[in-house]
């Protein structure tokens, strides 16, 4: 049974409509959250790795009167994956470019976890933006991180998942128990209630990948890349929010990351890891909001 959403009540005063757009020979499904009103403030939210739009409704219902466009990237979610094409960084650099000039040309970019890498290797790459958000950026090789252990055996797990017969293979990848401590090992909240709801969460969400070798791709891509190649080239007003204990990218890798972009602001969240999207959505969006020069939500 769905366990309900400490963030429901904001969420439903906020429209939202699904939408679909044709991107490179391929359906990508997208929700638009909020009115599109005029002078409003258009955000393109991108997603992390194994995730797909629902993971960043924490943060949307923190963002009232400011317009959202969140994409499933392909592969994930209700995007299918391009056809006849590997699911690298060149891929979803080529397609993020090419959705942002179909549905909100010249909104600001935001990226969570895979996502920064995605959304900052495109801004470096040319994409049109005023400003760029990263949240829980990866700033460092996984490898490298301090549970650089438990992401090797990630890269053992993925690689079993794609030798394995296909019907193994999947079901290994899917399986709920590895999910499950996938997910403990991200939430750092004692919150019990919202420990439930980040459980819920990635049990319902954590799976919806296209197929195993989608994944496979989109996983070597989250290894292999990190934000540090493409921060040098990144000449817009760029907001990092950081958490001081994600165990992915420590948040002394984060405060390097910030020196090394022209134009940077770090904002860092306490007692929070790799789930900033989850646990403190509230104090994103208010470093979100100053960040864009927006008045404060008011009546909150």
């Amino acid at each position: 049974m769905p366990v309900d959403s400490p963030y429901a009540a904001r969420l439903r005063a906020i429209p939202v409509r699904r939408e679909e757009v044709q991107v490179l020979a391929s359906t990508t499904a997208y929700w638009a959250y909020g009115e599109a009103a005029e002078g409003a403030a258009t955000i393109i939210a991108v997603h992390g790795f194994r995730g797909e739009h629902h993971g960043l409704e924490p943060v949307v219902a923190h963002l009232p009167g400011i317009r959202i466009i969140s994409p499933d990237l392909p592969g994930f979610g209700e995007t299918p994956p391009i056809p006849g094409r590997t699911h690298d960084l060149a891929l979803y650099v080529e397609w993020l470019t090419a959705f942002a000039a179909a549905v909100a040309p010249g909104a600001v970019i935001l990226g969570h976890s895979f996502g920064s890498i995605v959304t900052s290797a495109a801004v470096a790459g040319g994409l049109p933006t005023p400003r760029l958000i990263l949240v829980n950026p990866i700033g460092a090789p996984a490898l490298e991180g301090p549970k650089g252990v438990l992401t090797r055996l990630a890269v053992l797990y993925y690689a079993l998942g794609a030798r394995l017969p296909e019907r193994l293979g999947t079901g290994l990848l899917r399986h709920p128990l590895i999910v499950r401590v996938m997910s403990i090992a991200m939430a750092k909240t004692r919150d019990r209630a919202l420990r439930r709801f980040i459980h819920d969460q990635h049990d319902r969400y954590f799976s919806r990948f296209a197929d195993r070798d989608v994944l496979h791709d989109a996983f070597v891509t989250s290894v292999s890349h990190d934000v540090r190649a493409f921060a040098g080239a990144i000449e817009v007003p760029t907001l990092l929010v950081a958490a001081q204990r994600d165990d992915i990218t420590p948040i002394e890798a984060e405060r390097r990351l910030a020196t090394m972009f022209p134009r940077a602001e770090l904002v860092e969240i306490a007692d929070v890891g790799h789930l900033i999207h989850y646990e403190t959505p509230g104090e994103a969006a208010t470093a979100i909001r100053r960040f864009l020069r927006l008045p404060a939500e008011r009546g909150r």
